[in-house]
């Protein structure tokens, strides 16, 4: 991992972070309040599997929680999202946003090596962060199709985002989020962007075959 003298480690997280759960749903969901806009809802054992299957990112300073990102993939393993970014405000200002995405990204291209990369988003430093590793903007008909991913935007019972109805107005063509895409394709030989530890780096790899088999 990169050295920072704020005292924030950025980690891997696995079972042992699941303590942490319900601290940052909470936090989420305080912030899709602010911003006023929808998220997709997850449960504590969602959240929580993915910390077990390391394949999630969580930021400390000391035991107290200050970031948090997950990793999901769809359409058998041809796409991921790193998804549910969050920062706590009081640690904002560290660049911790971009540690977190570095660490989520570099896991992302270690386990699934040929899958494309993707996000939604309508924030303008996110946006910056996905540029600077290598997304492009693109149409929402180059994202996944898979419509479990769509369900995090809502249904048309339960919508998730305020913007759900632009969504379905446009047949789910665009909406307010920019799509953005990484494609390894078009990035032959690019390093990674940021330097795990060498067990994580093993498990990754392990996992890599697995799912190209």
């Amino acid at each position: 991992m990169e050295e920072y003298n704020d005292g924030i480690d950025v980690l891997v997280a696995d079972a042992s972070h699941e303590k942490y759960v319900d601290t940052i749903l909470t936090t989420i969901t305080e912030a899709a309040k602010v911003r006023g806009s929808g998220i997709a809802s997850r449960t504590h054992e969602y959240v929580a599997t993915k910390m077990k299957e390391r394949k999630a990112i969580i930021a400390l300073k000391g035991e107290e929680f200050a970031g948090f990102c997950y990793i999901e993939s769809w359409e058998n393993k041809h796409y991921v999202a790193n998804s549910g970014l969050i920062v706590v405000p009081k640690f904002r200002g560290h660049h911790l946003a971009t540690r977190i995405k570095k660490a989520a990204f570099t896991l992302s291209r270690l386990r699934w090596p040929n899958a494309k990369i993707f996000g939604l988003t309508s924030s303008g430093p996110v946006m910056r962060i996905n540029t600077m590793l290598g997304y492009v903007p693109v149409p929402f008909s180059e994202l996944t199709q898979d419509d479990e991913y769509w369900k995090g935007c809502g249904t048309p019972d339960h919508p998730c985002c305020v913007n759900y109805d632009v969504l379905c107005r446009t047949g789910r063509k665009y909406c307010v989020c920019t799509g953005m895409l990484y494609d390894p394709a078009q990035h032959p030989g690019d390093p990674l962007p940021m330097q795990l530890p060498d067990d994580v780096v093993k498990m990754a790899k392990e996992a890599a075959s697995k799912n190209l088999r």
